[in-house]
């Protein structure tokens, strides 16, 4: 017998089906809680509302656990492509040899974005920030594009749209740094894998020969699959909640950039960087500052060490320690922020009082230092989780748009004012 929720509301008492996902996740399913009671769940932030079914990823916080399409994220990272996610996270499946290729070579054909959009670059300042021009220039893709206006267009047309925004976001993100440093615009090289080819328009400049490490490219790819998809996290909602009003692809990813771009979402391997720039500035006595984190009455706070899901370890952070580590010792790095970082690192994980209370380093914390030591300015680290975060989001937006969900229309509890009269201006 399915289980049952009931509810005591002024004497009468209301039954509610129990849902069960996949992975034993319970759920009350309240969607006709109003409609028969006048009633309505308050839950600010959502922590405890559960506002769509998805199976596209799996996270148990608790456990430590993250899975796309229910594949262990510690294999994926291991094994596969971020281009192989990519296809794992929107279509389902891992793809065959052919489907792989046929999405490389399909994505391969769509890196270039129309000569008109480099004019759009051109007349924002040097100081403007990439989070910001990039949400711009992907929402005006669909003034290029109006066919893609129309969210229920065929499947080949949608998967035209996908295919585009996969390609052309790196090259996008590129030229936001590239016009921020008034640098020409390095055109992609299609002869690149996705990675390598970000990382030639980023750093590239046409009278050198471009070269970087393999090490460098494998690291990038293991962070774009890291951050590929987080369950229903701020910039994923919004995503679902923009497309929920049948709004294209491109203006549904540019709302989901925009989320991103806020410090408590996407920034916080910036602020990790800010902390460790904070603590040099010092003079980079660790111990005092640690002490300092320890402080309840000290406003200070470790950044990047602990996390709002994970209780245990962050899955991610284990495997993006590794490449951390193969990072700083292939490049040999002589940075003082990083010396920094690795003390920080060692005192997370060696003291009772961070272990007790779980405050382990976790993804930010590591990527903030990759990115650090290749060369990647702070406020482009957002756009780096913005590139990797794409086929998730993408994901998210296809399976709402194909399940029909209906429009996004959270309710409120009301606390102002009653009833006022209005009172002429002449006699306030």
């Amino acid at each position: 017998m399915s289980e049952i929720a009931k509810i005591e509301l002024g004497g009468t008492t209301y039954e509610f089906p129990v849902i069960e996902g996949t992975e034993n996740e319970k759920a009350i399913d309240i969607s006709n809680l109003r409609a028969a009671t006048g009633y309505v769940t308050l839950d600010t932030g959502y922590k405890n509302t559960g506002a769509t079914t998805s199976s596209i990823t799996f996270l148990d916080g608790e456990e430590g656990i993250l899975k796309y399409r229910g594949y262990p994220i510690e294999e994926l990272a291991e094994k596969a492509t971020f281009i192989e996610v990519a296809y794992l996270l929107i279509y389902g499946n891992l793809p065959t040899t052919t489907e792989l290729e046929k999405f490389r070579s399909n994505i391969t054909k769509h890196t270039l974005v129309h000569e008109d959009m480099k004019q759009f670059f051109e007349a924002y300042p040097a100081k403007a920030h990439p989070m910001g021009v990039l949400s711009s220039m992907v929402c005006s893709l669909s003034t290029f594009y109006p066919e893609s206006l129309d969210p229920n267009r065929s499947p080949e047309a949608k998967d035209l749209t996908i295919l585009r925004l996969l390609a052309k976001l790196p090259t996008l993100a590129a030229w936001a740094y590239k016009n921020s440093t008034r640098h020409p615009f390095m055109y992609p090289k299609n002869e690149f894998d996705y990675c390598k080819n970000f990382l030639y328009m980023m750093f590239a400049m046409p009278t050198e020969e471009f070269k970087v490490d393999p090490v460098v490219v494998d690291a990038l790819n293991k962070l774009f699959i890291l951050h590929a998809d987080h369950e229903q996290n701020c910039s994923t909602s919004t995503v679902r909640i923009v497309g929920s009003s049948q709004a294209n692809l491109y203006a549904s990813i540019s709302a989901g950039i925009s989320a991103l771009w806020g410090p408590l979402h996407g920034g916080a391997n910036q602020e990790v960087i800010e902390m460790l720039e904070k603590i040099h500035a010092d003079g980079g006595d660790v111990d005092k500052w640690v002490l300092k984190a320890k402080d309840k009455e000290d406003p200070f706070r470790l950044m990047g060490f602990g996390h709002r899901v994970y209780k245990n370890f962050d899955p991610r952070a284990k495997i993006i320690k590794k490449a951390c580590d193969d990072i700083l010792t292939k490049l040999g790095v002589n940075d003082p922020l990083l010396a920094i970082a690795k003390k920080l690192e060692q005192v997370a994980l060696e003291d009772e009082y961070f272990k007790a209370r779980n405050l382990y380093p976790n993804v930010d914390f590591y990527s903030g230092i990759i990115y650090k030591a290749l060369g990647i300015p702070t406020e482009m680290f957002t756009v780096m989780f913005a590139i990797g975060r794409l086929p998730g989001w993408i994901a998210q937006w296809k399976e709402m748009t194909e399940n029909k969900e209906p429009i996004g229309r959270p309710r409120q509890i009301y606390t102002g004012e009653v009833l006022r009269t209005y009172v002429p201006i002449e006699k306030r």
